[in-house]
């Protein structure tokens, strides 16, 4: 039976996206075991990411001011907003160097289980934005259940709000080196649907 502190700890651990009991576990005795320097490194360093980061008030990502390194960059294209579902799907983008764009966090995607209102997401500010000197709108969300909802979702408010805006998607298909008869419908579709 492990003490009260040590229980805490776990518990505070496994509260984490991906990391379960027994992982939470090896993290508490890793840093018992490795004395009091790397604990006081990681308590700093939370203390620090607390204290200095926030949200950018533009595309509410989390940066250490606002607006945001890409917000206030102006060699970006800002008629064009592209909108991901989390501050982590910025860097994927960023990393392609093809998108010289900015961005709009949404902070999640609807959730069919949720009442909308209750689930937080930066759409009102996405719709604020859209009524701007804004030409192109792209929505690159998750394939998957809740990111079509969220994609259907946004483009009938957007249009509703300014008709004149063009709304894309990324391209959706089949991954390079697979096979055909391994592919699902709705891919092989939008495979077909989006061919150059």
């Amino acid at each position: 039976m492990y003490s009260k502190p040590i229980k805490q700890l776990i518990a505070a651990f496994s509260a984490l996206p991906s990391v379960g009991e027994r992982t939470a576990e090896r993290f508490v005795f890793y840093l018992l075991k490795s004395g009091k320097k790397e604990a006081a490194e990681l308590i700093l360093a939370l203390k620090n990411l607390m204290t200095t980061i926030k949200s950018c008030e533009t595309c509410w990502t989390f940066s250490d001011k606002s607006p945001c390194h890409i917000c206030a960059d102006k060699n970006r294209d800002h008629a064009t907003i592209c909108v991901v579902a989390e501050p982590a799907d910025v860097e994927v983008m960023e990393k392609t160097g093809v998108f010289n764009g900015v961005y709009h966090i949404l902070r999640g995607e609807i959730r069919a289980d949720e009442e909308l209102d209750a689930q937080n997401l930066k759409i009102k500010e996405l719709l604020a934005r859209a009524n701007g000197p804004v030409g192109e709108i792209i929505l690159a969300l998750n394939p998957n259940l809740e990111g079509e909802t969220t994609m259907m979702f946004l483009t009938k408010q957007i249009k509703e709000k300014n008709p004149a805006i063009k709304i894309s998607r990324l391209a959706r298909g089949l991954p390079m080196g697979s096979d055909l008869q391994y592919a699902d419908e709705i891919t092989l579709g939008s495979a077909l649907r989006n061919r150059t």
